[in-house]
C-alpha cells in the first residue's frame, strides 16, 4: 500500500521530503531517461514549489490577432482556445503550455489571478512569463524562461487543450504528474507515479541516513557501502 491515499495527501508528502533530484534519479532505475523539461524552465521564485496534474495546452505561432475569412476559424478568435482552455483548469492541476516559439509571454497576472480561483497548482510553460511583480506578489508557483513583456495576442493561438504534448525530450499526457523546484521540473507517468513515489521517498529517507554518517566523518564510500546511495 503507498503511503497516501489521495493526490492532496501525496502532493503534501512530496513536498515535504522530495526534491526534483531524487524523483529523477529514481525514474532513471526505472529506465525512464528523459522525464526533465528543458532546464531554461525555471521558478519565476526560486522558493516556489510546484506539484499538480499536467493540464497540457497546445499553441502555435501566428502573425495578427484576428484574420477573418480563412480556412481555419479558430484565426478570428484573440487567444485561439486560451480562454477556454484556462478556464477548464480543475484543482490541482497545472497549465502546461507549449508549442509556439519564445516570442512572446504565455502566462500573466491574469492568468493567474484566474488560475488560482480555480484550485490550479501552478503553471509550466516553455517560454516567457509576465507580469512578474503581479504574479510574486500572489505567490502562485510560475516555471517559465524567466521575465518578457511582450504581449501574446497577436503572436500565439492555442489551438488545443488536454492532448498530450512534448517539450524537449519528455512527453506529457494529460494526468501525468508534474513536479518542479530550483533544480527543474520533472514529469513522471501517470502509469508509473506509485512505483515511482513509493522508490522517491525510501531513497529520500535514506539520503538523511548518509548525510548523517558524512557529518560523523565517516567516508563517503563507506557510507555508500553501506547504504547503497550517494
Amino acid at each position: 500500500m503507498p503511503l497516501w491515499q489521495s493526490d492532496e495527501e501525496l502532493f503534501a508528502l512530496a513536498k515535504q521530503e522530495l526534491f526534483t533530484s531524487v524523483v529523477g534519479d529514481v525514474m532513471d532505475k526505472l529506465k525512464l531517461y528523459h522525464q526533465f523539461l528543458p532546464p531554461q524552465i525555471r521558478p519565476l521564485d526560486p522558493a516556489h514549489v510546484v506539484i499538480g496534474r499536467a493540464m497540457p495546452v497546445l499553441s502555435g505561432d501566428v502573425f495578427e490577432e484576428r484574420v477573418a475569412g480563412t480556412a481555419n476559424k479558430l484565426m478570428e478568435k484573440p487567444f485561439g482556445l486560451m480562454l477556454e482552455a484556462l478556464d477548464d483548469l480543475k484543482p490541482n492541476e497545472i497549465y502546461l503550455n507549449t508549442g509556439s516559439s519564445p516570442r512572446n509571454a504565455l502566462w500573466g497576472e491574469l492568468m493567474t489571478t484566474r488560475a488560482r480561483l480555480l484550485g490550479a497548482a501552478g503553471a509550466v510553460v516553455n517560454g516567457y512569463a509576465r507580469d512578474t511583480r503581479a504574479v510574486l506578489k500572489m505567490s502562485f508557483p510560475v516555471f517559465a524562461f524567466g521575465s518578457y513583456g511582450q504581449d501574446s495576442s497577436p503572436r500565439y493561438k492555442v489551438h488545443d487543450f488536454r492532448v498530450p504534448v512534448e517539450i524537449g525530450q519528455a512527453r506529457i499526457e494529460p494526468g501525468d504528474i508534474l513536479f518542479g523546484d530550483i533544480d527543474g521540473v520533472c514529469v513522471i507517468p501517470r502509469r508509473a507515479e506509485v512505483d515511482i513515489f513509493s522508490m522517491a521517498f525510501e531513497k529520500a529517507r535514506g539520503e538523511k541516513l548518509v548525510k548523517k554518517d558524512l557529518e560523523q566523518g565517516i567516508s563517503a564510500a563507506a557510507a555508500f557501502a553501506r547504504h547503497g546511495i550517494m
